[in-house]
């Protein structure tokens, strides 16, 4: 049976995670030397509907979205247009990310900033935070939950939020047992790639008060937007319509005053 991209991905992944852990005294000693984090969940957790704008090159949905694409220049109109937080897609192969791009984009803003990846190990928690994040982002079903609850404990560990990114009302469940304190509900398919707003509004309710939730993928426009505010999602992270968008700055200032 063929596998998935997702399995693809994963695959690449634990390469990366097993040649960080072979780095782990370097990249914990990077780690303790980077200045304090800038709360990201403090950050996304304000009143009215926060934006999560991302910096995305390509992704296996969609090709190639912004070849010549300038992660600082992008970063800066994100925060201009009153982003509250700068997610940065490091995954190299798939995504055409990197940790340079993550470290660049951290000096040059001033609101937190996410490591966008498929992290299988702890030593790429470390691995963020040498590079300036403030967040990570765990996906559940690239993890059983003995992986998940541990790697939920070492990002508390190293000092960083992290998002625990779900596809079902059942991972929902899984997230939280595994203590999420910030839970993300992806519109992705990460089988078929497809997107569906229902997906996320239909999980809302699985999700416990007290913890903070973000809409993750397809919105592409205020009408998508509105509908994750109104489904009680306290922000949306938006990647692929912000890159592809003429004025990025303009539309992140219109997201956030989605109602």
């Amino acid at each position: 049976m063929a596998g998935t991209i997702l399995d693809d991905i994963l695959g690449v992944a634990a390469a990366r995670a097993a040649d960080a852990e072979s780095r782990l005294p370097e990249l914990m000693e990077g780690a303790r030397r980077q200045p304090p984090v800038r709360g990201f969940g403090r950050a996304i957790a304000r009143s009215g509907l926060s934006v999560i704008a991302e910096i995305k090159r390509r992704s296996p949905s969609a090709g190639v979205i912004s070849g010549a694409l300038d992660p600082v220049s992008q970063a800066i109109a994100y925060e201009a247009g009153g982003a509250d937080a700068i997610s940065v897609l490091t995954e190299p192969e798939f995504f055409g990310g990197s940790l340079e791009d993550l470290e660049a984009v951290r000096e040059a803003v001033a609101v937190p900033v996410l490591r966008k990846d498929f992290i299988v190990g702890p030593a790429q928690i470390w691995e963020a935070r040498a590079a300036g994040s403030d967040a990570v982002l765990l996906i559940v079903a690239a993890l059983d939950d003995e992986t998940l609850a541990s790697l939920v404990a070492v990002a508390t560990e190293v000092g960083v939020d992290a998002i625990v990114e779900a596809h079902t009302t059942e991972e929902v469940r899984r997230a939280v047992d595994a203590r999420a304190e910030i839970i993300g509900v992806n519109n992705r398919d990460l089988a078929t790639f497809e997107t569906d707003l229902s997906v996320a509004e239909g999980a809302a309710g699985a999700i416990p008060a007290g913890v903070i939730t973000i809409g993750e993928s397809g919105v592409s426009s205020v009408e998508g937007a509105s509908r994750m505010h109104r489904a009680g999602y306290d922000a949306i992270l938006v990647g692929e319509a912000l890159v592809r968008h003429e004025d990025p700055e303009a539309f992140v200032a219109a997201l956030k005053a989605a109602r």
